[in-house]
């Protein structure tokens, strides 16, 4: 059912790196624990670095190269990908590359002998496309500089440092190219519902909703019309998906903080709440078609 995005859970050990490489598709992550540095450079030969922990997030846009070294204590981050057909043996590997092009041409490209690339690896049993290395050492020291530059804008964005948006019930954060520019194909929420809460009924107008459960557990029903509706119960590591514009709320029906992320395929972030488009609406008319009283209409949020 996921038409839009897809997502893959990677872990690194200590030093591990993740081999250079990069997509046709744009590559949104969030970091689950741990630390890691990334590097990126951009089509005018700017280079961006950072080391990035749990809470924060990246955006590499399709087609420019980066890299992913886990620090002293590794890591763990949720990969997510702008299309529902994404596919890790697609991704474009540096090592792969070298394999597959004559040691004649890497010589005359690189400007040194033949016997320079007489090592590399050729064949999948040495892939390097998650590989063991040495922890880098400080920022700074790692730092290469480029006579382009650095990047304009950052790559990386603090999301868990962000002030949330608390309401009774729990609390969100909402990160997307108002606050993150260079995310131009994904828009995020980190929702905290607290126990005996829900994410209320609601649609989004603009994408289909990919979902990350991080902790805690929650029931979800989803309204896809026609008389369609199914439920569905969710813990932490699973993923919801809602496609584009049907109905839905999602509830704690745990003891404890149910913590997830809402993905959307767009660079804004947006939903529509049904509380608040009846409380908008002549109440004459809502009445006419719920058969509720007017102490229900007077319930109504105008707010979400």
């Amino acid at each position: 059912v996921a038409k839009e995005i897809a997502g893959v859970d990677m872990r690194l050990k200590p030093g591990g790196i993740r081999e250079l490489h990069w997509h046709k598709e744009a590559e949104w992550a969030y970091m689950l624990a741990g630390r890691a540095r990334i590097t990126l450079i951009d089509q005018e030969g700017r280079n961006f670095i950072d080391d990035v922990g749990e809470g924060d997030l990246w955006y590499f846009p399709p087609g420019l190269p980066h890299s992913i070294q886990a620090l002293e204590e590794g890591c763990e981050f949720l990969l997510v990908f702008d299309s529902g057909d994404f596919s890790e043996n697609e991704t474009f590997l540096i090592t792969d590359w070298f394999a597959h092009t004559p040691p004649e041409v890497l010589a005359k490209n690189f400007g040194v002998s033949q016997a320079a690339f007489a090592d590399i690896p050729v064949d999948f049993e040495h892939s390097r496309y998650v590989f063991a290395g040495k922890v880098p050492g400080p920022l700074d020291e790692d730092a290469v500089d480029s006579p382009a530059g650095a990047v304009p804008q950052t790559f990386s964005h603090r999301m868990l440092a962000q002030e949330p948006i608390k309401v009774a019930g729990g609390q969100v954060r909402i990160t997307d190219s108002s606050n993150f520019p260079v995310s131009k194909t994904i828009a995020a929420a980190l929702v905290e519902v607290e126990p005996g809460g829900m994410r209320e009924l609601h649609w989004h107008p603009n994408a289909d909703e990919w979902q990350y459960y991080l902790a805690g557990k929650g029931r979800m029903t989803v309204f896809a019309s026609g008389g369609k509706a199914r439920t569905f119960d969710y813990q932490a590591g699973d993923v919801g998906y809602v496609p584009f514009a049907m109905g839905h709320y999602v509830e704690n029906t745990g003891e404890e903080t149910l913590r997830f992320l809402e993905m959307f395929r767009s660079d804004h972030y947006a939903d529509v709440s049904l509380n608040q488009w009846m409380a908008l609406i002549p109440p004459e008319l809502v009445k006419a078609h719920l058969n509720i009283e007017q102490q229900t209409i007077a319930a109504l949020s105008k707010e979400k």
